[in-house]
């Protein structure tokens, strides 16, 4: 799940969008943490105006550090 993450390149916070939701926040903190439902998670991504895949899919490109000299490897994955 990428809801945080998603949340933050959008610049949204829990409660700013527990507000689009009409939800409390702990209610959309259990959400979020919790086992989510497929219509909460289609209603998530329509408040944060993604698409629902994009809270599942990772786009970030796997990276690791190197033990010998402490910079960054990324990976391409195609």
């Amino acid at each position: 799940m990428r809801i945080k993450e998603v949340m933050k390149e959008k610049g949204v916070g829990v409660q700013e969008l527990a507000d689009r939701l009409n939800v409390s926040r702990q209610a959309l903190s259990r959400q979020i943490n919790g086992n989510l439902m497929v219509d909460t998670a289609q209603r998530i991504a329509d408040a944060l105006g993604v698409s629902i895949a994009e809270l599942f899919e990772s786009k970030s490109e796997p990276t690791f550090t190197c033990p010998h000299c402490g910079k960054e490897i990324k990976i391409k994955v195609e």
